[in-house]
């Protein structure tokens, strides 16, 4: 730690607040000008954001206090919620929810975006305010973090980390890849077809345990939850765990590799994801639906499911049905009544085996992102506080 400085985020770069235009005037919309709200980066997975789903003018511009940042700027959302972080893969401005840093000559913009990574619990524990939390831009600048005193330090911890991340973005492309194709292949068969049976004619759904909450530990047999279904998969690394003994209770829950789990409550309704393969037991909690198929392994019959879920408008029905409560909620009934298209048992056997293959890649792909995730998770404090040096590695 001899070659370690203290010092503050405010000596590392500038840091940058947003604004947003008035929504009252429509000129200050639609423009070429990338505008990011904390909601771009809710469902967002990767490390650089080119834009938002919307863009503001030259004139929203200036009429607003938002700025123009650089490209590889360090994004941080300040509020609603503390702690989303983003590098700006071209020039970018936010609104009021980010404190984001452009970093100075002496500070490698990745090694920023790790150092707020590994500290953002503690960022979001500074937060104030009786609505929601916020950090303001005075207590940003003045968070004190330890960090390499020399550039190239900086840029060897980043770059064992960021080795991580981009082989799990290579994954991750390579399934949305194989994805894209199953889709369009389904669409050439049976695009065209009216809705000639439901979803139970293909698959049943079984809601998972209902584990009590007594029997939750700290380490143990991973539970599948709904926090845990996410747009790129599962998020195995962030589970809760139940005794060993409990898996005979639940042993109808069990997933295995191939198995498609489907969220039926909350703000995640409709997102399903498939599981990896695993060296571990993984159980499948109450309010994550599980697909059973009767006598035949699950990844032959995985490809024709996973393509009907993605179709928008069963996609729409589950949210449909799910309305009419505080809280969105769906039955395993309910999903299994929808209408869908079942083609002749010849085509959907056709179809699952030119596929099959695809999909064994995408499960692999899959469990090998958990386990670069958990890598990467595990080397981040040890590096970013100095306990472990690169040589090391």
């Amino acid at each position: 730690m001899s070659d370690w400085k203290q010092c503050t985020l405010a000596d590392l770069g500038e840091i940058v607040g947003g604004a947003t235009p008035s929504t009252k005037n429509e000129s200050y919309y639609g423009g070429d000008i990338s505008w990011i709200t904390p909601k771009d980066l809710s469902n967002f997975q990767g490390r650089y954001i080119s834009k938002g789903e919307r863009n503001i003018t030259s004139e929203g511009l200036k009429n607003s206090s938002a700025r123009i940042m650089p490209p590889n700027s360090v994004l941080f959302t300040s509020r609603a919620p503390i702690g989303y972080v983003a590098i700006s893969e071209n020039e970018v401005c936010t609104n009021q929810g980010f404190k984001s840093i452009v970093p100075n000559t002496e500070t490698d913009y990745l090694f920023l975006y790790y150092l707020l990574l590994y500290n953002r619990d503690r960022i979001e524990s500074m937060g104030s305010g009786t609505t929601f939390k916020e950090i303001s831009g005075s207590i940003m600048k003045r968070i004190e973090v330890v960090v390499p005193k020399d550039k190239v330090e900086q840029q060897m911890i980043a770059k064992t980390l960021g080795a991580i991340d981009d082989k799990i973005a290579i994954n991750t492309k390579i399934n949305h890849n194989l994805e894209q194709q199953a889709q369009a292949i389904w669409i050439e068969r049976f695009g065209c077809y009216e809705p000639n049976g439901v979803l139970g004619d293909y698959a049943t759904v079984k809601s998972g345990y209902a584990f009590k909450s007594s029997w939750w530990q700290d380490s143990g047999v991973k539970v599948i939850k709904i926090k845990n279904i996410t747009n790129t998969g599962l998020n195995l690394n962030d589970c809760s765990f139940v005794s060993e003994e409990k898996v005979n209770l639940a042993k109808e829950f069990v997933a295995q590799v191939g198995d498609l789990l489907i969220a039926m409550t909350g703000a995640t309704i409709g997102k399903f994801a498939i599981v990896p393969q695993s060296e571990e037991t993984l159980l499948v909690n109450q309010r994550v639906g599980k697909f059973f198929f009767k006598d035949v392994p699950v990844l032959e019959r995985l490809p024709f499911l996973w393509c009907v879920l993605k179709q928008d408008s069963v996609f729409n029905e589950i949210i449909n049905r799910g309305q009419g409560s505080a809280q969105p909620n769906i039955s395993p009934t309910d999903i299994m009544t929808i209408p869908v298209f079942i083609p002749s048992d010849s085509e959907v056997t056709d179809f699952n085996e030119t596929l099959q293959s695809s999909f064994e890649i995408i499960t692999t792909n899959y469990a090998e992102n958990e386990k670069l995730a958990l890598l990467r998770d595990t080397l981040l404090p040890r590096l970013m506080s100095g306990e472990l040096s690169v040589a090391d590695i």
